[in-house]
């Protein structure tokens, strides 16, 4: 089971989530009431769209705004939620974040060749023997790798995990630059962490081809991507439960996941959100409810305390202001109100 703390962290980022989106959600299409060029297209869908699309400018600000969600999904949520789950971080050796990381040129010819002999159907994807080629020790000279980054990684006392995160709908053309990327990025770590095992993974959050939500298909799913198989071995990979159970320890992690997000994203999330924001719902029993429902326990443990916690400040003036802070700044759980009243 996922702890609990980890649990509350991943529902703090679906709050943050569900906030911002209900913020920008299209209730009519006003601010879209002219798209001429959309609509000239959509005239070819007609048929296709009759009977479940009246209103095609709402329709195209709500595809605008679902965008918006694949795009924060993408690009913050599961990457958070994967880094809480490991107690990895992100990290980016580009020349403008940590830096450019060498390799040498025995190196970097090697993993030229093997990606001339993948494209050109010369050799199949073999991890083994391209690990063999690219964690070598050499004296040639050292040259810079290619920009790379890791969503996910995480460093043991005897390994190094970096894990890629995309999108399962993956640009066409895609999976041979990112080969070439992990390739020299396991050359890179392999000398900026000797002796230390270096694994590289790229990870995909569900598997959209399965009949499950947490299920996995491998070979299929990885067979619906252009190249992916000419490029990638299937063990260089981790899918849906398999990725999620991995960065956990934990069995049926994905399912967890689900779950949290299940219990907040309800049509009433709203209302409940701006009803514990609000100090003086505090005292109510539907105040405690919601929060247990969302995993906040942090929120419940000061709750539960509250009567205490008021006696322990009622000297102190600037935790009596901190006290009657909302538990939300924004969409942002308030970690600092809740740190300083755990301390008194």
């Amino acid at each position: 089971m996922i702890d609990i703390y980890k649990k509350q962290q991943i529902a703090c980022i679906v709050i943050k989530i569900l906030r911002q989106r209900f913020e920008t959600f299209p209730i009519d299409a006003t601010n879209n009431r002219n798209a001429p060029f959309h609509k000239a297209f959509l005239n070819a869908f007609q048929n296709q769209l009759n009977n479940k699309v009246s209103d095609i400018p709402y329709f195209i600000s709500l595809s605008s705004w679902l965008h918006g969600l694949n795009t924060t999904l993408g690009q913050t949520f599961f990457e958070n939620v994967a880094c809480i789950l490991s107690d990895g971080e992100k990290r980016e050796y580009t020349s403008k974040k940590l830096g450019n990381k060498q390799i040498t040129v025995t190196q970097k010819n090697n993993i030229n060749r093997i990606i001339t002999e993948l494209s050109n159907n010369e050799n199949n994807a073999n991890l083994s023997r391209e690990d063999k080629l690219i964690f070598i020790n050499s004296q040639t000279k050292q040259v810079n790798a290619i920009d790379f980054s890791a969503d996910v990684f995480i460093q043991d006392k005897q390994s190094i995990t970096a894990i890629e995160l995309k999108s399962v709908k993956p640009n066409s053309g895609e999976m041979r630059g990112e080969k070439q990327k992990i390739l020299e990025g396991k050359a890179a770590l392999y000398k900026m962490f000797p002796g230390k095992k270096i694994n590289f993974f790229v990870g995909f959050p569900f598997d959209p081809t399965n009949d499950t939500s947490t299920g996995f298909n491998k070979i299929r799913f990885l067979g619906s991507i252009i190249n992916m198989l000419k490029f990638f071995e299937p063990k260089e990979t981790l899918i849906a439960n398999e990725l999620w159970d991995y960065l956990s320890g934990v069995e049926n992690t994905m399912e967890s996941i689900l779950e949290i997000i299940n219990k907040i994203s309800t049509p009433d999330f709203l209302d409940k959100f701006l009803f514990i924001n609000e100090p003086i719902n505090r005292y109510q029993k539907k105040y405690l409810q919601i929060l247990e429902e969302w995993f906040l326990f942090t929120e419940v443990e000061l709750t539960k305390k509250d009567s205490q916690i008021q006696v322990n400040i009622q000297n102190n003036s600037r935790l009596q202001r901190v006290y009657n802070q909302h538990i939300f700044q924004k969409d942002e759980y308030n970690w600092e109100r809740a740190s300083a009243l755990k301390l008194s």
